[in-house]
C-alpha cells in the first residue's frame, strides 16, 4: 500500500481516531482517558481541529489543552509521569508511520514530541506551585 502525507481534516481525523483508539485500549494509558473523557465523539473532533490548527495553521482552535492535562494530573493524585508521555508519543509515532508518510506526516511527530515535553514540564512545575 502507498501511503501519501497528511493533505486534509478527513486525514487528520482518520490519525486522530486510529490513534485514540490505540490509547483507549492501552493497559497504562487507556485509564486516563477512559476515566475523563465522557463523549469520545465531541473530542475526536475537537482533538482533530487543534491537530488541523497545528498543521495547517489555518483553522482556529479554541482550547487549553495545558490546563487541561494539569487537571487530568491532579485529579489522578500528580501520577502522570514521563512514562506516560512516552507511551503516547510511541503511539502517535506508530499511527502517523501505519497511515502517512511525507513532510506533513514528519511534521506531525516533531509538533507532538515538543507538544509532549512542554506539557510534561508545565504538568511538573504546577505541582510546584
Amino acid at each position: 500500500m502507498t501511503k501519501s502525507d497528511i493533505k486534509n481534516r478527513e486525514d487528520i481525523f482518520l490519525l486522530v481516531s486510529s490513534f485514540y483508539e490505540k490509547v483507549r485500549s492501552d493497559k497504562v494509558l487507556g485509564p486516563f482517558f477512559n476515566d475523563t473523557i465522557k463523549d469520545w465523539d465531541a473530542h475526536l473532533q475537537h482533538l482533530t481541529t487543534f491537530w488541523e490548527s497545528s498543521l495547517f495553521l489555518k483553522t482556529k482552535y479554541y482550547g487549553d489543552p495545558l490546563r487541561a492535562h494539569v487537571q487530568v494530573d491532579t485529579v489522578n493524585n500528580n501520577a502522570i509521569t514521563e512514562l506516560h508521555f512516552g507511551l503516547w508519543l510511541n503511539l502517535w509515532f506508530q499511527t502517523i508511520d501505519e497511515l502517512f508518510e511525507g513532510d506533513y506526516a514528519e511534521n506531525a511527530k516533531r509538533r507532538a514530541r515538543k507538544m509532549g515535553t512542554f506539557l510534561y514540564l508545565k504538568i511538573f512545575e504546577a505541582r510546584n506551585s
